[in-house]
């Protein structure tokens, strides 16, 4: 019998580094609402009482970038001064160039025929994963760390429990037993809250209010351990408490470290960037392989060169739940998906503005979005034994 632990975290809207990632994708929507074809790689930073927005982008239209800062945080709930920040109030400080000519020249090509040819904006390796063990054909460490956080963020934005700011974090240890998750061993949660609350008070609130609406209670036994702000204090949070930056949550936004990482992150680039649109795709392919039973778990790779249409590298592993060698897998795959960012974006559909919804509480495992189909399943049975 091979038992072993795995934790994943999860952190709310009001973390430091999501408020950056929101703000670069809200600002990335606002410009693919007028021009789908931009090229944008916006970064962000917060600090106290500060926002500073930088990047390269290309674009003919124009945006209001402080005007969209502002709302995003005011829209996440920083907004008076006694939360440590205000969106109302803050400065927002921009930096924006266009794009390098260098790269533009190779992501934007035609073939002979005048076609459009996208070549990957930069090198890279990118990850996709599924598994069976969730609905989501997701890792459930990950899938119940969000679902702590997005409760967190509801009781507070609604109000049934009125002294919560926007600040926190979560995260989920599961017991699995021969890879088959059995029950939540540990559960933390840590929320910023106002200065006049006890211990106890929050602790009683968030059992009742956010972990037990949450977590099916046959995933818990007595031997469960619950840790609420461990710390016992948690009022100076948000950029007042930390700093925050775009991209620096990629596991959180993936796979709660389940699954390899290539290291780019997603938010506030458009879908050129195979950092971003070539990680849905695996996750696409990925998810339609153990949707279709070939697979109990599969991980994908895919590896570009910048300016070169074609992957690199198509890399497998199914750990040896395959019904056909992984080997095999990837023939499948390279067969059945076309891999090439403009093939991704038009299979997609990535030129959308989708990309702010998606800033919190992870890119995969969700509902109403595009590399989340399960529409290849049937023509990839075909090749089930």
């Amino acid at each position: 019998m091979n038992k072993y632990l795995f934790t994943s975290e999860s952190v709310t809207e009001g973390h430091p580094d999501k408020i950056c990632d929101q703000i670069s994708d809200a600002i990335l929507d606002a410009i693919l609402s007028e021009d789908p074809l931009a090229k944008v790689a916006c970064e962000t930073c917060v600090n106290t009482g500060m926002v500073l927005v930088m990047g390269e982008i290309t674009t003919s239209c124009y945006v209001d970038i402080p005007k969209i800062a502002r709302d995003t945080i005011v829209e996440i709930g920083y907004d008076r001064a006694k939360y440590g920040f205000d969106g109302t109030t803050c400065a927002v400080l921009t930096s924006i160039d266009e794009q390098s000519s260098d790269i533009a020249q190779g992501v934007d090509q035609r073939g002979v025929d005048g076609e459009e040819i996208i070549g990957a904006g930069d090198q890279g390796m990118m990850f996709g994963y599924a598994c069976d063990e969730t609905k989501e054909l997701m890792p459930m460490p990950i899938v119940l760390a969000h679902a702590l956080t997005k409760r967190l963020s509801e009781v507070r934005k609604t109000k049934v429990v009125d002294y919560l700011r926007p600040d926190g974090k979560s995260q989920v240890t599961i017991e699995y037993v021969n890879d088959i998750p059995m029950r939540v061993d540990t559960i933390v949660l840590s929320t910023q809250h106002a200065e006049d609350v006890t211990l106890a008070t929050l602790k009683a609130d968030m059992i009742k209010h956010v972990i037990q609406p949450t977590i099916n209670s046959d995933l818990m036994d007595d031997d469960t351990k619950i840790l609420i702000n461990p710390t016992g204090r948690f009022v100076i949070g948000g950029p007042q408490g930390d700093s925050g930056l775009t991209g620096r949550k990629i596991i959180v936004d993936s796979y709660g470290g389940t699954a390899r990482h290539g290291g780019g992150a997603f938010s506030g680039k458009d879908p050129t960037k195979v950092d971003r649109s070539a990680a849905y795709a695996a996750r696409y392919v990925a998810k339609n392989i153990v949707g279709a039973q070939l697979a109990k778990r599969v991980e994908i790779q895919i590896a570009y060169a910048i300016g070169v249409e074609r992957p690199v590298s198509v890399h497998v592993d199914s750990f040896n739940t395959g019904v056909v060698s992984d080997e095999k897998l990837a023939e499948i795959i390279e067969k059945e998906f076309d891999l090439r960012p403009k093939a991704i974006i038009e299979t997609l559909d990535l030129r959308k503005p989708i990309y702010k919804q998606l800033a919190a509480y992870g890119h995969f495992g969700r509902a109403n979005v595009s590399w989340e189909r399960l529409d290849r399943v049937a023509d990839l049975q075909q090749y089930l034994p």
